[in-house]
């Protein structure tokens, strides 16, 4: 499982993530993602090191990065980009922007996880697998599967579509409070989690993918919709047999299936998918 968990982490650090902050602005995140991969490939290295000292700090050049880029854009968009009712009075970030905040806060928790793990160290108590395994939690279901909500949004605005913009980040916070609470928590957050993954597969099915020009286009979206039904189904299971003593998946399984499906069948056909299509749209259109 550990090198099947650090493929796929390694896809998520030095692919999904670069291409992804280009969708959220091609301008501004310009110099950011041609820089990430200089800066996730320390991180990318020490999966494949034993723990330790040097382990560690390959892990800690990564997450100075993760973390400087939430430090930096977090604030810059909250400031540069308030949402206003009729009356002109602001109210903060609508859905589409609450999901991007979230996947630019994303990789920073990854990271911090990743140094822990790395080091040895049972950060906040947890097991040092599980922190291994909140990595590509936090790179996908933080970071891409945000990222791709507030795409969705943005694209296809309507109820569902910014319900799912907002129960996906939702649901993510709700899934790491649940490490902190018990298995039932974690069970609430993958139910909302689940519930906006599945209204974001809808919509992409429905409304995004009709409207690609290019067959290939309409055939990334189409595999990133129906991977997402499945892999989430998986992740609804196994967290429902952690709460309630029922037979459910393996991790290792898990790994092989919801992990793997969801790193190539979603998150690598939806980048490529919404890449194509902002290929031919100006700066401002490409991002939520």
């Amino acid at each position: 499982m550990t090198v099947l968990v650090n493929l796929i982490v390694t896809l998520g650090m030095l692919g999904i993530v670069p291409a992804g902050l280009r969708l959220i602005d091609p301008v501004g995140l310009r110099a950011w993602a041609r820089f990430w991969p200089l800066a996730a490939a320390p991180g990318a290295v020490c999966l494949w090191l034993p723990r330790g000292a040097a382990a560690a700090a390959l892990a800690a050049l990564y997450a100075a990065a993760a973390l400087a880029l939430a430090a930096t854009q977090v604030p810059a968009r909250l400031l540069r980009r308030p949402e206003r009712s009729p009356s002109g009075r602001g109210r903060g970030p609508g859905p589409a922007e609450i999901a991007v905040l979230t996947a630019l806060a994303s990789p920073a928790v990854a990271a911090a996880a990743l140094v822990a793990e790395r080091a040895g160290y049972r950060l906040f108590g947890f097991d040092l697998g599980i922190l291994a395994l909140t990595v590509p939690h936090f790179h996908f279901a933080g970071f891409t599967a945000a990222l791709v909500a507030g795409l969705v949004c943005r694209a296809a605005p309507g109820p569902r579509s910014r319900r799912a913009a907002y129960s996906v980040p939702c649901g993510t916070l709700l899934v790491l409070l649940g490490y902190f609470v018990d298995d039932w928590a974690e069970l609430a957050g993958a139910v909302v989690l689940t519930a906006g993954m599945w209204a974001v597969a809808l919509v992409t099915w429905r409304e995004i993918r009709p409207a690609g020009r290019a067959p290939g286009v309409r055939a990334l979206f189409g595999v990133s919709a129906a991977v997402l039904a499945v892999t989430m189904a998986l992740a609804l299971w196994w967290a429902l047999g952690e709460a309630a003593g029922i037979v459910h998946p393996t991790l290792t399984w898990m790994a092989a299936t919801h992990g793997l499906g969801n790193a190539l069948g979603f998150a690598l056909c939806a980048v490529l998918a919404w890449r194509r299509l902002a290929a031919g749209a100006s700066p401002e259109g490409a991002a939520p």
